[in-house]
């Protein structure tokens, strides 16, 4: 039995109670959160017995196994190293860190510990992105070498809400909160790329970025700091090109899972949002490209975990990759192997985005992307 404890457990902490309780492996035994009254409120319904308003206090009270990092970005690394150091198992939220230099800190904590790290980018358990990726892994889209990913979410008033996004996520010029777009694309080209020459995953090496300039101000009528529309192009390690958009300061509807992909023998793009449908086009099943739905595809090809999901799954958020996270880091606890999205997978997803920070700075230059493992 695994004992977890939750660190922002009166925020999004709190949507990992559902999904932990469905494994009959864990038991959630602390909460913590620096808001003391929605804290004791919530250990009281969830029937809780320790809380904790100090992170550090809860890692080194000897009543957890595991941590939930559900805290703000700028607090996932400092608490992540803060258990890691204490063999205390870590799943961070996105993303994993707000700076190269805490990058490297993480990454050493993780080297040394006797604990398992996991980022926890859900976008790449939802569904679609399942199905995609078992494709490219049969080889049915060739060899891939394009692929997109966006991001668009429009946040100014959550930023109000929530201030630490002003400053970290819309504070910063550059494609701060890349991993739901990137992580889910970087996963196709590490299948393809297996699959293609036997070479293991695939990471970005450089990067550049380009914004459209500024045309909002907040509430205090001070200019954003980031551009209202980012993009970062990618450059991969096997040649593949990949382009990624963040976009949370312009006004229009939101399209968070904006996909393409595009390789020798297929292609794939994702719903806008309206009035559409996830398609593909496989050359195996036709040999004149023509797209068809996505979905016609599940039966012969998705995994058998998404075919007949337990109830939690269907009711977890972010397409149930919520719920599909925890159950590969309880999984990966258990079996003493590398998480599904371990401490290298989710450098390669996070680092890109904090490079581009210094492409903007340079007139969107070239810049290379550190590669984790050499840390």
């Amino acid at each position: 039995m695994i004992r977890f404890g939750i660190i922002g457990a009166a925020g999004r902490g709190n949507s990992f109670v559902r999904s932990l309780r469905a494994n009959p492996a864990t038991e959630l035994t602390a909460l913590c959160d620096l808001r003391s009254e929605p804290l004791v409120a919530n250990a009281a319904e969830l029937g809780v017995e320790h809380i904790f308003t100090d992170a550090g206090e809860l890692i080194r009270s000897d009543v957890v196994d595991a941590v939930v990092v559900g805290t703000p970005m700028q607090f996932h690394a400092p608490q992540a190293i803060l258990a890691l150091e204490h063999d205390i198992h870590v799943l961070s939220e996105v993303t994993a860190a707000v700076s190269i230099e805490e990058s490297r800190d993480l990454v050493r904590a993780a080297r040394r510990s006797a604990a398992t790290y996991m980022m926890a980018e859900n976008y790449t358990y939802i569904k679609q992105n399942v199905l995609v990726r078992e494709l490219v892994r049969r080889g049915l889209f060739g060899e891939t070498y394009y692929g997109e990913g966006a991001y668009i979410h429009e946040l100014k008033q959550l930023n109000e809400k929530t201030p630490w996004r002003r400053r970290w996520q819309t504070g910063v010029n550059g494609c701060t909160y890349p991993t739901h777009s990137l992580g889910p694309v970087l996963q196709w080209f590490g299948e393809s790329r297996i699959s293609v020459d036997g070479a293991q995953g695939d990471r970005v090496v450089e990067v550049s970025a380009m914004g459209t300039g500024h045309h909002f101000r907040d509430p205090r009528g001070h200019e954003y700091e980031m551009e209202d529309s980012v993009t970062m192009m990618c450059r991969l390690a096997s040649g593949g090109l990949v382009q990624i958009r963040v976009d949370m300061l312009s006004d229009r509807p939101h399209n968070m899972v904006h996909y393409a992909l595009q390789g020798t023998d297929g292609a794939y793009e994702s719903t806008d949002g309206f009035q559409s449908t996830h398609k593909v086009w496989l050359r195996e099943r036709n040999k004149t490209p023509t797209w068809e739905s996505l979905a016609a595809l599940e039966e012969e090809y998705l995994p058998d975990c998404w075919k007949n999901p337990p109830e939690e799954a269907k009711q977890a958020g972010h397409g149930g990759g919520d719920y599909w996270e925890v159950q590969d880091f309880v999984q990966a606890i258990h079996e003493e192997k590398e998480p599904a999205i371990g401490i290298d997978a989710a450098m390669d997803m996070t680092l890109p985005g904090l490079v581009s920070q210094q492409s903007l700075s340079e007139g969107s230059s070239w810049v290379a992307v550190p590669d984790p493992r050499n840390w």
